[in-house]
């Protein structure tokens, strides 16, 4: 990794406010120059439309939206490029898979299992997925003894053979501990091997390497604005055999082969989710993001912010002592660089 005045330099905010710390990249990161730069040359040199037009700007446009889609299937390590949907976001990517996948599979009495760590998206939708289909809704807590992560026998312990869902972070937006995901996927395939798992990754794109092979859950989704990139273009990620069983999400242009007054034919994954003019701009400011992030290494990311994590902790419990209170842990290697905390003299 480069050091980290050079890395300063790639951010042109910096040169607008060198005084800037910025302590909000949970929220939204900093975009780096080489990304300002895709999109500029997009808007600039070939902005046009993709996947309708035979000439020269529309064609270039193309190319590159897929070879977008094409970085992001190397990024997380899918086995076809088909598998990527480009979303709006990591919350437009829950919702799609509640809509599309769950009203179909889940019925009354079934069950649908998520946790008390996640984010909002990726813990309402499935909460009105359970009240509109009459399904059960299980929430799991966190372990302060097993470091605040999900345990993979505690969640096992959960699921049954009416488990349809489980929905889990793989990092905390407020805890930043990293969830033993694999681990956690092998128990719960041991425990009923045809429930769907589906992972937030919004967190953990920018820090530590994905690899859906390896992780082995059914989808997952995350950010471009939370991992150098721009906002408005994310990233949905699902088995191929899952995918072509999903309904619709949104109707219109793109999604279709053909239409006639009495019938309409739609098109195939991942056009099928992508209906309309898609966030063109945004994949290929993405796929400059996880260009940028690959050149730092993200071996070396996760080391850093974990050093960087450490040393805030300290100065922290220096400069307040015991009128601080963390939350989560705060020395352990499974973590990223978020640091929760609160004042004990203020409300």
């Amino acid at each position: 990794m480069k050091d980290i005045q050079s890395i300063r330099k790639d951010f042109p905010i910096f040169s607008h406010d060198p005084s800037l710390v910025y302590l909000d990249s949970t929220a939204t990161s900093l975009k780096p120059q080489c990304v300002i730069d895709a999109l500029t040359e997009y808007y600039a040199r070939y902005s046009a439309n993709v996947h309708r037009g035979i000439y020269d700007m529309s064609e270039k446009a193309t190319l590159e939206y897929e070879s977008a889609r094409e970085r992001v299937k190397d990024f997380i390590n899918a086995q076809y490029s088909e598998e990527v949907i480009f979303v709006r976001n990591t919350t437009e990517a829950m919702n799609l898979i509640a809509y599309a996948l769950g009203r179909k599979i889940v019925s009354e009495g079934d069950e649908i299992v998520t946790t008390i760590a996640e984010h909002h998206s990726n813990f309402v939708p499935w909460q009105q997925l359970a009240f509109e289909n009459g399904a059960i809704f299980k929430v799991i807590q966190v372990m302060p003894e097993y470091d605040y992560k999900l345990h993979p026998e505690h969640i096992s312990q959960v699921i049954t053979r009416k488990t349809k869902m489980v929905a889990l972070t793989y990092i905390s937006n407020v805890l930043g501990v990293i969830n033993p995901v694999r681990d956690i996927t092998k128990a719960i395939r041991r425990a009923n091997p045809e429930t769907i798992i589906i992972l937030d990754a919004a967190q953990a794109s920018p820090h530590i390497q994905l690899d859906v092979q390896h992780l082995g859950v059914d989808f997952i989704a995350f950010s471009g604005h939370k991992m150098c990139g721009p906002t408005g273009i994310g990233v949905l990620w699902g088995r191929k055999e899952l995918l072509k069983k999903m309904n619709p999400f949104m109707f219109g242009g793109n999604m279709i082969k053909k239409v006639s007054l009495n019938f309409t034919t739609y098109n195939d994954v991942p056009y099928l989710f992508e209906a309309g003019t898609p966030h063109i701009a945004g994949a290929i400011g993405l796929k400059a993001a996880i260009q940028y992030l690959e050149t730092l290494n993200l071996k070396e990311i996760e080391l850093y912010e974990y050093q960087l994590a450490k040393y805030a902790i300290n100065e922290l419990k220096k400069a307040f002592g015991d009128k601080i209170r963390f939350i989560g842990p705060t020395n352990s290697p499974n973590k990223i660089g978020i640091c929760a905390f609160t004042f004990l003299d203020y409300h």
